[in-house]
């Protein structure tokens, strides 16, 4: 199957849609990974209440190119970054990964949020519940 979904936009996120995207008669593992927008941030006083994630234009292709890269054979993958303003609770990050065995899928997943993470052109501004902002992950 490959890699059967990879974005990044503004529509709310469905954990159900991309574990249906992987799922497969030949797959006998699907492992998925939901982030979600919390209420703190240990490096930052105050309480976060939103945050707003914008992305370079590239970024839905380098989404893709990572997908693509780690991907097993035998393997499904979909991932989808939000950008936009989020509220707290909602999901940020959903990656789904099947596989014919349980280690595979746990560990491309893994991989694929790490990858997802440190390579994505995104940025995210924290909003605080005083106003404030703060900016993370500028590089």
């Amino acid at each position: 199957m490959g890699v059967t979904l990879a974005r990044v936009g503004p529509a709310p996120l469905s954990l159900d849609a991309h574990v249906a995207a992987v799922t497969g008669p030949q797959h006998g593992a699907v492992a998925t990974f939901l982030g979600q927008v919390r209420d703190h941030d240990p490096s930052v006083e105050g309480e976060v209440t939103h945050l707003e994630y914008s992305a370079h234009p590239d970024a839905e292709a380098e989404i893709a190119r990572i997908a693509r890269e780690i991907c097993p054979d035998g393997a499904a993958l979909a991932v989808t970054h939000r950008v936009g303003l989020l509220a707290v609770g909602d999901a940020a990050i959903i990656a789904a990964v099947a596989s014919p065995h349980r280690a595979q899928a746990f560990e491309t997943c893994r991989e694929l949020v790490e990858r997802v993470k440190a390579e994505l052109p995104v940025w995210k501004r924290e909003i605080l519940s005083d106003g404030s902002h703060t900016w993370v992950g500028i590089r």
